[in-house]
């Protein structure tokens, strides 16, 4: 096992249940500290399958993206309603001028253009319908379980999670 590691999920409602529970997992059993952060800390997120919940162990006001290794964004509706709050926007900007890894999966990268940073000459992936808007931003889609382009990983869907996971833990090794 490698070093431990310090990761930020940035969480919010109705976020895709199996793209934070594997992941995180994943994270867990490699021995690394997962912060979930919300809001607010203390702040109850349910899944949109109604099978997780979660308790947010910090606020968005509460961290500091230096403090972090590993940025890991899960999908569902949780990354729409997090753009609309410009502390989750700017933590996100901060994370990749620093140049530290952003695992986001399915609609994670919308709240990566929302900070701006998805632009020509970058390569992700994501969920089909968040895949054309990726294309207006200009940045190289490829249809693929993972695509790993210099500090992010991002990946499509449920079906990719153990792929993805893989990639993520390999991000911080």
């Amino acid at each position: 096992m490698g070093r431990s590691v310090k990761v930020a999920c940035l969480l919010g409602q109705g976020f895709e249940d199996s793209e934070f529970r594997k992941p995180y997992d994943a994270l867990r059993q490699a021995g690394h500290v997962v912060d979930v952060i919300g809001t607010k800390a203390g702040e109850h997120l349910e899944g949109k399958q109604g099978k997780e919940d979660v308790k947010a162990d910090k606020g968005i006001g509460d961290v500091r993206p230096e403090d972090y290794d590993l940025l890991f964004i899960p999908g569902g509706y949780s990354p729409d309603h997090l753009r609309h709050d410009t502390r989750f926007v700017d933590f996100v900007r901060a994370f990749d001028d620093a140049r530290r890894p952003i695992a986001a999966v399915c609609h994670g990268p919308q709240l990566m253009m929302s900070a701006g940073i998805v632009h020509v000459g970058r390569k992700l992936t994501a969920w089909d319908t968040v895949q054309s808007d990726l294309r207006y931003t200009g940045a190289e889609v490829e249809d693929q379980p993972v695509v790993i382009d210099g500090n992010w990983v991002t990946s499509r869907k449920p079906d990719d999670l153990e792929q993805f996971s893989r990639a993520m833990l390999n991000a911080v090794q």
